[in-house]
């Protein structure tokens, strides 16, 4: 029975992953954890959910979190985030990062720990989008340079980060299909007399409002005709139930490299 610990407990996502495990069988709550002075800090976190009580209080000691978890699932902010990475490679414990908008230096971080802790990192647990980063980059390498390639994502108006992180993945897959440089041919925003568009440039459009929980469009334009691969995401239960199938699969992984969502896919496309 894996000890699954939660930070950010308190938060959306955290409150959705401790749900989601009332329902597996080979998993249970082992920890929880949210910031110091939050009121609901010592509240059952099942209760906190709206689920049974999961016996299981909600802390702010990391240490203690860390031990009494066998793999921790984060879906926090950058800086806690390579904080619990740290100390999961200190206890020898495995941590699915769900984070986004991680900077150059946490990523380096991040793969520097992985050598020595089970760590999985991904910007979209969803099983849903991690089919569809593949498909797109098969589609921009089958697809010439005449089909323009623009990328649209709306989220809620709470995050913080923006493009988003599933949104940066699907351009770089598009990328990768091109044998190109992102960096070289992203757009990020277009405004004024900006001219033609620039053949061979990767777009991306940034929408915030409302409750959307996300969505991620990808469309590949030319003249005549237009294809789209679109991923909507309408509750959150679906990145909660992809993090834990990740944790579920990473902890019969060994340590020596950073693990993506697209590891696990593609393993379980081989069975």
């Amino acid at each position: 029975m894996l000890k699954i610990g939660i930070t950010g407990a308190t938060g959306r996502m955290g409150k959705a992953l401790v749900a989601a495990l009332s329902g597996q069988r080979d998993m249970r709550l082992g920890a929880a954890i949210t910031n110091k002075g939050d009121a609901a800090l010592g509240l059952d976190a099942g209760r906190l959910a709206g689920v049974a009580d999961a016996g299981v209080l909600i802390g702010d000691d990391a240490e203690a979190f860390v031990a009494a978890s066998d793999v921790i699932v984060d879906f926090t902010r950058p800086q806690p985030s390579v904080y619990y990475a740290t100390l999961a490679a200190k206890h020898g414990k495995a941590m699915v990062c769900g984070t986004t908008g991680l900077d150059d230096s946490q990523f380096a971080t991040l793969n520097q720990l992985a050598k020595e802790a089970r760590l999985l990192w991904s910007p979209n647990m969803s099983l849903g989008v991690n089919v569809l980063v593949a498909l797109v980059e098969q589609t921009a390498r089958l697809l010439g340079p005449e089909y323009d390639i623009e990328l649209v994502e709306m989220h809620h108006r709470h995050k913080a980060d923006a493009p988003s992180g599933t949104a940066m993945a699907l351009a770089e897959a598009a990328a990768r299909g091109r044998n190109v440089s992102l960096k070289d041919e992203m757009v990020h925003s277009r405004h004024g007399f900006t001219g033609e568009r620039r053949p061979g440039s990767i777009g991306m459009a940034v929408l915030r409002g409302g409750d959307v929980v996300g969505d991620h469009t990808v469309m590949f334009a030319a003249e005549g005709e237009r294809l789209e691969l679109t991923h909507k995401a309408s509750k959150r239960d679906v990145f909660a139930h992809g993090a834990l199938a990740a944790a579920r699969w990473l902890a019969g992984q060994k340590a020596g490299k950073l693990w993506h969502m697209k590891d696990m896919v593609g393993s379980l496309g081989q069975k």
